[in-house]
């Protein structure tokens, strides 16, 4: 069977949209550095379980886009893969595409809004100024939100042993790193914060005073 059967039209879609959007995240994060007047990437200095997390960051996203990628050119493997679809998948697909669109929009729309608040990582003293306009409203993480639902969108799309693995792990390094974030903030911001996270979800929700 050719390459261009065994992953869908909407399979290609959804690596291209991952594609995209790491662009778009590199790109953005030069942005904010320029801003900030210093690196924002802070994955070199974590320690313990963020240095944990900031590896399993890196190997989600490269096991959603590098997996299938691998899996064709090593049929061999991909024979062996339960989850494997053969491009068959076509409505999942579809979905897969949608899925991973509006989190690609959704993860780049909130970094942006950080503007030279935006880090990669956590580090105590090098936290940025409180954001709580616009996306995180509704969630105090939507970067996150939107990364994992895009990793979910690449997994449907493109159904795989690798592809699956990547939200799973992606998700055990975001709570991970939460914990930290949220304990440099308090540090940082004090009082701001607590109001904040009292009102807004981690993850996604209304905000909670709004609906009161």
């Amino acid at each position: 069977m050719r390459a261009d059967i065994m992953i869908s039209g909407f399979g290609w879609a959804a690596l291209a949209l991952l594609f995209g959007y790491l662009a778009l995240f590199f790109w953005g994060s030069a942005l904010a550095t320029q801003a900030a007047g210093r690196s924002v990437w802070l994955f070199s200095r974590a320690t313990g379980r963020d240095r944990l997390a900031a590896m399993g960051f890196r190997a989600a996203f490269a096991l959603a886009f590098f997996g299938p990628l691998l899996w064709l050119a090593v049929p061999a493997i991909h024979k062996v893969d339960p989850l494997w679809t053969e491009g068959r998948a076509i409505f999942l697909g579809l979905i897969g595409v949608f899925v991973a669109g509006l989190g690609a929009m959704v993860a780049f729309a909130a970094q942006m809004s950080m503007g030279s608040s935006w880090r990669v990582g956590v580090t105590a003293g090098e936290t940025g100024d409180l954001v709580s306009n616009g996306l995180y409203r509704f969630s105090r993480n939507p970067t996150f939100v939107g990364q994992f639902a895009l990793l979910a969108g690449v997994a449907m799309a493109v159904p795989a042993v690798p592809t699956v693995l990547a939200p799973i792990l992606f998700l055990w390094s975001a709570s991970t790193q939460v914990r930290s974030e949220e304990a440099a903030l308090r540090n940082a911001i004090g009082p701001d914060y607590d109001r904040y996270a009292a009102s807004v979800p981690r993850w996604i929700g209304l905000n909670r005073k709004a609906t009161r």
